[in-house]
C-alpha cells in the first residue's frame, strides 16, 4: 500500500480508489437520469438494461467503498 507523506496525507493508492468510487457515484446518479428519460418515453428495452447497468454499477461501488474501509482500517 503506498504511504502517505508529510505534504500529502492520502496515499496515491487510496486516492485512486477514491476517485473510482467518485466515478461510480456519479455514474449511478447518471443512470438515475437516464432511467427516468427512458420511462417518459416508454422505452422498456432501454429501461431494462439501464436498470441492470445501473444495479451493476451500485454493486461495484459498494464492493469499493468496502474496500475503502478496509484500507482505512488499515492505515
Amino acid at each position: 500500500m503506498a504511504t502517505a507523506t508529510s505534504s500529502n496525507p492520502i496515499p496515491d493508492l487510496m486516492y485512486d480508489w477514491l476517485t473510482i468510487l467518485q466515478s461510480k457515484a456519479e455514474g449511478i446518479n447518471a443512470y438515475e437520469k437516464y432511467m427516468r428519460d427512458a420511462e417518459r418515453e416508454n422505452a422498456g428495452e432501454c429501461l431494462d438494461l439501464l436498470r441492470q447497468l445501473h444495479e451493476e454499477d451500485c454493486r461495484q461501488a459498494e464492493r469499493v467503498r468496502d474496500h475503502l474501509k478496509m484500507m482505512c482500517q488499515k492505515q
